[in-house]
């Protein structure tokens, strides 16, 4: 039996200094740090990376027993997870069919189906999440909500590189070149709170310039580009309330995504 409060901090594994964040601060919070390390079969469509994506379980155990984790779930098999004739799904409305929703219409399914199940398996008081996948945050945020887990939300900012790029374990898929590249996702975010910054306040403006930036970049194959209210994700017209600035950009066959939020200093709440 672990002490609590017991924190919980779900990944798919092949750890970075993000995931290892969260299982630190994790520690600060809690008398007790459970992580899991599962690569999900179920929030990949047939033509994602599943197969690919990549793994490293002996080196996740060793960076997680550095970070301070006190148990690591680590199922061997997606049967440990979704035994034979599973077929209980949790889907979340709303939020989950706008952003990411129309490029992945099954992923979010998979995510809060899978968060659910591990909120029963390790009853956790506190789960940690970064808010590089925000619209994510926003899912279990509603799934917590919806379904009485009791269980607090924590999100923690996005870890970068010192160039600017998110970090994100798909991020080894990239070659030399395209790496370089990437950073036009944090570059044209940038731009947007510049813009913000100096007291423009037209969303179309600042989608405007995001999208020209963008389109300089050869490399770079923009899937969408939002500034989408907080709470609801709703497309805005005009920056009068906290807004996700984010995009979803494609850099050789790799698929990236980055946000930020406007106002500097305001932040997903549970």
């Amino acid at each position: 039996m672990l002490d609590g409060p017991v924190g919980f901090v779900p990944t798919m594994g092949y750890l970075h200094a993000g995931h290892l964040s969260l299982v630190e601060t994790a520690r600060r919070d809690c008398a007790s740090v459970v992580a899991s390390v599962f690569v999900n079969p179920t929030q990949f469509a047939p033509n994602e990376d599943l197969s690919a994506y990549p793994r490293d379980l002996e080196r996740d155990l060793e960076l997680l027993d550095i970070a301070g984790a006190d148990l690591v779930l680590a199922p061997a098999a997606s049967d440990e997870i979704y035994p034979a004739g599973y077929d209980t799904w949790i889907d979340v409305g709303g939020i989950t069919e706008r952003l990411e929703g129309p490029a992945r219409p099954t992923h979010f399914r998979g995510v809060a189906t899978v968060v659910g199940k591990l909120f029963n398996i390790v009853r956790p008081d506190a789960a940690y999440f970064g808010q590089k996948d925000a619209q994510q945050a926003l899912v279990i945020r509603q799934l917590i909500r919806d379904l009485n887990f009791p269980v607090q939300l924590v999100v923690r900012p996005t870890v970068r590189e010192s160039d600017g790029l998110a970090m994100s374990s798909r991020n080894t898929y990239l070659q030399a070149g395209e790496r370089r590249a990437a950073t036009v996702l944090y570059r044209t975010l940038h731009r947007a709170q510049m813009l913000y910054e100096d007291g423009e306040r037209s969303a179309d403006a600042i989608r405007g310039a995001m999208q020209t930036l963008l389109d300089a970049e050869p490399l770079a194959r923009p899937q969408y580009v939002s500034i989408a209210d907080l709470e609801t994700l709703d497309e805005v017209g005009t920056i009068d309330r906290p807004v996700l600035v984010s995009l979803a950009v494609r850099v050789g066959k790799t698929r990236l995504i980055d946000n930020l939020i406007l106002p500097r200093g305001e932040e997903i709440r549970a």
